[in-house]
This record gives C-alpha cells, structure tokens and sequence, in this order.
C-alpha cells in the first residue's frame, strides 16, 4: 500500500520535501502545488535514487501517480503520494481561504494594489468603447478560468459604484466538465461570493471526434448556447473575459495562418439572436497582471479543461507538442518583444490606424471587395505620387 502526503505536510514541511507533479508541462504552467517541479514518469525513478529528500508524487486526479508510487515501490524505491492529485490539493487549499477571509481579501485587492492595473483599465475600456449602459442585463459568462473569474470580481465592484442602474446575472455553462472541473468551479465561486446560475450542455461530446477545428466548433457552440441562455434569463449583452493579450495574438493569428487582417472586437451585435450584444470589458488589461492579482491572492482556477485535453493528459507524459496556433503566436510575440518592449503596443495600436488608402483590398460590412485599381485611374489626377 503507498504511504499518503497531507495537505498540512505540504504546506508546513515543504522546504524538507521534493514535491513531483506528473502532469504535463502545459497543465503545469496553468498552476501547480507550491515549490512543485515537472518531471515526466519515466524520469522519477533516476530522480529519487539520486536525492536523499523524502519524494512526494501528485497527478491531475491521483490515479497516475498511485500507479507509479506502486510501480517504483516493487522496485524498491520508496514515495509518498498526494491522494487525490491536484484536484484534492484545490479543494483542501480552498477550505484554508474561506478560513482566512479570501473574499474580502481579493475585493480589498482589487481596490487597493490592483486599482491601476486591474480596475481603472477595467473601468477605462468599458467608458472608451460603451458597453455598459444604463438598464443593461448583463450575463457574465464564467468558465472557471483565471479571466471570467477576475471579470466577475470586476463587474461587482463596478456595481458598487452604481453610477446608473444595471443588471448582472452570473452565468456558468457546462459543456461537458469533468466533475472534478465542475466542482472547482462551483466552490470558487461560492469562496469568491460569485452568485451563479449554472445550465448544462453536451458540447464537448458533440465535437469530441471531430478532426477539423474541433476548437473553433466548440467556441461557437458555447457562444450560442451562452446568447440563447443568456436571453432566456432577460439579458441584452454577454459579457466575454478576453483580454488585451488575447486581442493582439488575434490579430497575429489573423495574419499568419488565415491570411488577413481582423483584430477581436470590443463589442459585438449578434447576427443570431435579435437584440443581442456581446461586449469583452477586459479589452485593456494585460494577462500578466491578471496572472499577477492570481498568485497574489493565491487562487486556484481551472484551465481549459476540455474532455479531448483531459483524455490525452491521462494517455501522455507531455502535451506541450500539442501547443495550439495561439500558444505560438505568444511565444513569437515574447521574442520580439525582448527586443523592443513596444511590439504589443504597436500591434494594438495598428487596429485603430488603418489606412485604407494604402492596402490592396479591403471588404466593407456588407462583404463587398474593394480593390485599389477600381479607383486608381480616376485618382490620378488628384493624387500625390512619392517618388
């Protein structure tokens, strides 16, 4: 039978442990136990007859890790075991904050340290681009992640301002979690006083075997789902936790692998549902400081969490050849910008400086082209030629 760490010896007695996550690198760089390094299965055996430091081995849910405990003790290698994996260290963890008061901690932070850099661009882009307006029924859509979670904070201490009436429900939508997923959740949420309806669909089983795009049909299926819920409940607007990292890689994205220049909207009318808008409020915060009020607070969210991700996790050692288009174009952007810190800006800025005097073609809202020979003979005269 392995021998179990505890929560407690994690905590307290870290400096005298080597603490192992079996995850895959990318789920590691989501989050991990504190003092935790990444290491592959098949590299812990040479790792813990090497060290004279008491090992102790966590996983995603504990299954792999209990394989593996029992696999090195045949061996004679002995381990300790985390239990239940990461999962069962979020859920021991979030007992310690309600005790400790994480709520008023994370909205006193939220007014304090992270006013400038969270708040005031949270406030800034929703005055900048209107999309909050008198008597709006806003539906906050929360996937657990660190962005909608922080978005719902925001919108709450929007409303305690209260400079015009509006309304905000908090809506979450299952397309499939794991329980597990589900239940982290449910309990940061209720940690974080987040009063949220919650509404189940089958999305992920309906795209599971699609080869194509699989991403790309979920995205729209869970938007869908979340504009016609989101109506249901009386709402005119969902709100969307994109923020301004995402908008430059889109417009990157746009560029490289789909040959054309588009950026990601603040606001949105739908084309589907009559009436409706969608809005991204973290349109002006950076994901660095959004990562940065995260580990301050010492939060705990989940990370895509789609069952096609869980399964392969579960069947590999390592996912990160597996980086999707947008994991690229982050590490493309972070090249650059070792070089000149003002790439992200420019890019940004590029969106709102378009001249279309100076592109081949372009499309108009109606989808028409516009190429520039269709004006150029009837410019000639009026135009100024650089040599």
């Amino acid at each position: 039978m392995n021998k179990y760490a505890t929560y407690n010896m994690l905590k307290e007695d870290a400096k005298e442990l080597i603490i192992v996550d079996l995850r895959d690198s990318t789920a590691f760089s989501y989050g991990h136990i504190p003092n935790a390094i990444n290491l592959k299965p098949a590299e812990v055996e040479a790792f813990v007859k090497t060290s004279k430091t008491t090992t102790v081995l966590y996983c995603m849910n504990g299954k792999k890790s209990e394989a593996l405990a029992k696999e090195l003790k045949a061996k004679g290698v002995n381990v300790l075991v985390f239990k239940d994996g990461y999962f069962g260290y979020i859920k021991e963890h979030s007992k310690q904050l309600v005790e400790d008061g994480i709520c008023e901690k994370v909205e006193l932070s939220l007014r304090k340290k992270f006013h400038k850099t969270l708040f005031s661009r949270f406030a800034k882009g929703i005055n900048e681009y209107n999309l909050v307006e008198p008597n709006d029924k806003i539906a906050v859509c929360i996937s657990g992640g660190k962005d909608s979670m922080l978005m719902a904070k925001l919108f709450q201490e929007l409303k305690r301002h209260n400079k015009f009436p509006f309304e905000l429900v908090f809506l979450v939508m299952d397309p499939g979690y794991s329980k597990e997923n589900r239940q982290v959740i449910e309990r940061n949420c209720k940690m974080l006083n987040i009063p949220i309806k919650i509404f189940d669909t089958d999305i992920f089983e309906n795209v599971l075997n699609i080869e194509k795009s699989p991403c790309y049909i979920c995205a729209r299926m869970r938007r869908g789902h979340l504009y016609n819920k989101a109506r249901e409940l009386g709402c005119n607007k969902i709100a969307l936790g994109h923020h301004y990292d995402d908008v430059i890689e889109t417009v990157l994205m746009g560029m490289l692998y789909s040959g054309q220049v588009q950026t990601m909207m603040p606001k949105l009318h739908s084309t589907n549902f009559e009436g409706m808008q969608l809005i991204r409020p973290m349109y002006l915060l950076r994901e660095e400081d959004i990562k940065h009020w995260r580990d301050y607070n010492d939060l705990y969210f989940i990370q895509c969490a789609c069952k096609f991700t869980e399964e392969l996790a579960l069947e590999k050692e390592d996912l990160s050849n597996l980086s999707s288009k947008r994991a690229k174009v982050k590490e493309i952007i972070k090249a650059i910008k070792t070089d000149d810190p003002q790439i992200e800006g420019n890019i940004f800025k590029s969106m709102e400086n378009v001249n279309l005097s100076t592109v081949i073609a372009y499309k108009d809202k109606e989808n028409k082209i516009h190429h520039f020979l269709d004006e150029y003979d009837k410019k000639r005269n009026k135009s100024k030629v650089l040599d």
